[in-house]
This record gives C-alpha cells, sequence and structure tokens, in this order.
C-alpha cells in the first residue's frame, strides 16, 4: 500500500478533488443513561465545532440491518491534520468523559455530488437530497 502523501498527489495528478477531511466513529463506551445525560454538552460542542468552520458533517448511524439506532455516530471534521483532528475528537464532551470512544481516520473525498438550493431573498440554503 502507498504512503497516504503519496496517494494524495496521484489522486490530484489525475485530476480529483482530493479534499483531506476526517472520519470519526464514535461508539458508546458507558451505559445508555450517562451517554444521554451527557448528549446536551456534546451537542452543545458540535454546534461550536460547526460554527468555527471545524464540524463538516455529523450524525448517529444505524445498525448493518437498517433498522435499529445502536448509538454508533459519525463526525466528519476539517482540519489542517491528523493531529487537530484528534484534538477535536478528544475535547468532544462524549470523549473527553470516557461516555464514547472513537477511532478517527484520514479521508480523501474524491467523487461525488452536491446540490444545494439558496433562496437569497429568504435568506434560506437547503440540501437537495
Amino acid at each position: 500500500m502507498p504512503r497516504w502523501s503519496d496517494y494524495t498527489e496521484t489522486a490530484r495528478a489525475r485530476g480529483s478533488l482530493a479534499f483531506e477531511l476526517y472520519a470519526v466513529v464514535s461508539t458508546p463506551a458507558a451505559p445508555p443513561d450517562v451517554v444521554k445525560a451527557i448528549l446536551p454538552d456534546h451537542l452543545a460542542y458540535q454546534a461550536k465545532q460547526e460554527a468555527k468552520g471545524a464540524l463538516f458533517l455529523a450524525g448517529p448511524m444505524s445498525d448493518e440491518t437498517g433498522d435499529m439506532m445502536e448509538g454508533v455516530g459519525l463526525i466528519i471534521y476539517r482540519a489542517a491534520s491528523l493531529e487537530a483532528a484528534r484534538a477535536l475528537a478528544d475535547n468532544d464532551p462524549m470523549h473527553a468523559t470516557g461516555a464514547r470512544s472513537y477511532t478517527i481516520r484520514r479521508w480523501l473525498v474524491n467523487e461525488g455530488a452536491l446540490s444545494l438550493s439558496v433562496r437569497l431573498s429568504a435568506q434560506e440554503v437547503r440540501l437537495d437530497r
């Protein structure tokens, strides 16, 4: 397998976006009542990171069947480095208190599409589904 930096350069050279983000998979590590008690602080932290431009996307994921909520979450950060993204994850109250544990990986966005509707007079932006 190539080094990450080499792969990133190869992706750029072939014309891919090669937009680096950081993917955090957050998993419950404490009983549900503990996780639920920390949720307001976690959501406030997420809102703060969103306002600062560090939080790209976040939300819960289902189990593998798609039918059940297991409490696993996906958080995508914008950061200058893996270390900076790790600091963002470490400071999340869910992780800082031990209510959740996480893994983090670099994510190179190369393909895909995103559609937005912007209505200037209504001061509205909508993500088209």
